[in-house]
């Protein structure tokens, strides 16, 4: 197994990706279109956001799923197309009959996302207009402008490759993604795109897609708002041409293995680029009683606005861990539990059984100062585990979400 830092989208055998500036964002060199595209139709599946205010392009991509196929994605950053009503539904829709009449094939197989601001008519003139270009500057070089076309207050571009073998076969993940602010781990909270050339089953594809977003992409959080827009999509077109999966066997699960892989990858990524985020914070509860409360408990701690900005100020108070997971609503005995702090400088420990104990202020300000750091949780009441991922809390996520819409 392979990962290919360079590579996204268009990896896998018979994709094709652009991106381009249409006009809905204000600086004309940032690109806010992009297209990504299978030269087949292949099976598709799709994870949504479990907010009750959705974006109108969630509702028509799911329709469009009803038959688990797709051949294009088309997605406009700058706008959300969010709380508009009729209007931005009809709109959602336009953008996949323009798109599909331009490349020729159905409108049911293409999928539309959006995400900017919320409550603001999405003009859809600009993509109309923008569409034949788009369309013809599909490349299979094309993956880095549709990672940049998607990129709302993102600092970097996300995308990823994998690659790895079934039977003598090579077979190829790419993806893109966006996701700096409004993230918290409740599916969806951000963008994901992700191409393969795997021959597959809907079914599996659709049920690899959904046990891999519950351990990357609802693991994690940036400040706990939960998008009204975001999904992840997966399009799976066959070329890799390996016998076809049709059960849960050893080609299965070395599949579901490699999109953990990259989707970990990308959610790490999310976090480590959250809205004024200067540190990537790794929670790792371990030694509770199951999965499911060890989960709740990382995802808690990671949700933590005093953890986050102690955090960020290298302040070892683990006390605002231990209340994190006070009110986090599992059942916790406190007196057990053990904390620790760890960088690639060293690990320290900072209290044990519930209680403090004497260690060194200095070497953890230093352990904390590192833009990396884990929160090490051993709960001492099982032998089950979790790990959630986010970010510190600075000034420049106030100043940032202040001047959003401006």
């Amino acid at each position: 197994m392979y990962l290919l830092e360079n590579k996204g989208v268009t990896a896998p055998k018979g994709f094709y990706a652009s991106g381009i500036h249409c006009g809905l964002k204000k600086n004309n060199s940032k690109l806010d279109l992009a297209l990504i595209y299978s030269e087949v139709a292949g099976n598709a599946a799709g994870v949504y956001t479990k907010n009750k205010v959705k974006g109108a392009p969630i509702y028509i991509t799911k329709e469009h799923l009803i038959n688990k196929k797709a051949q294009a994605i088309i997605v406009n950053s700058g706008n959300a197309n969010t709380c508009t009503g009729d209007d931005g539904l009809l709109k959602a829709k336009e953008m996949a009959e323009f798109q599909a009449k331009a490349l020729n094939i159905k409108t049911d197989d293409v999928l539309v996302a959006s995400t900017g601001v919320i409550g603001v008519p999405l003009n859809i003139d600009k993509i109309k207009n923008a569409i034949p270009l788009l369309s013809k500057k599909l490349s299979t070089e094309g993956s880095e402008e549709a990672a940049y076309a998607i990129m709302t207050t993102d600092k970097i571009k996300k995308q990823l490759a994998i690659e790895f073998t079934i039977g003598d076969k090579t077979v190829t993940i790419g993806a893109i993604a966006k996701g700096s602010g409004m993230i918290e781990p409740n599916m969806g909270t951000m963008l994901s795109f992700l191409t393969t050339d795997l021959n597959i089953s809907s079914e599996l594809l659709e049920e690899a897609l959904r046990e891999s977003t519950k351990i990357s992409y609802n693991r994690v959080s940036v400040d706990g708002d939960t998008s009204t827009n975001d999904m992840v999509l997966i399009i799976a077109n066959g070329l890799a041409n390996n016998e076809k999966i049709v059960s849960k066997n050893n080609d299965y699960y070395n599949f579901l293995n490699a999109l953990n892989k990259i989707n970990v990858s990308l959610a790490k990524m999310i976090a480590r680029d959250g809205e004024g985020a200067t540190k990537l914070i790794e929670c790792i509860v371990y030694n509770a009683p199951n999965k499911e409360d060890a989960e709740v408990l990382s995802k808690s701690v990671i949700n933590s606005p005093l953890v986050k900005t102690a955090i960020f100020g290298n302040d070892a108070n683990w006390g605002r861990i231990l209340c994190a997971l006070g009110y986090s609503g599992i059942n916790i005995n406190p007196n057990t539990i053990d904390l620790y702090f760890k960088s690639e400088l060293a690990e320290i420990k900072v209290c044990e059984n519930g209680k403090a104990i004497s260690f060194d202020e200095l070497t953890a300000k230093k352990i904390l100062s590192k833009e990396e750091v884990k929160i090490l949780i051993d709960m001492k009441s099982g032998t089950e585990a979790a790990v959630a991922w986010g970010c510190d809390l600075s000034y420049d996520y106030v100043k940032i979400n202040g001047e959003y819409r401006s």
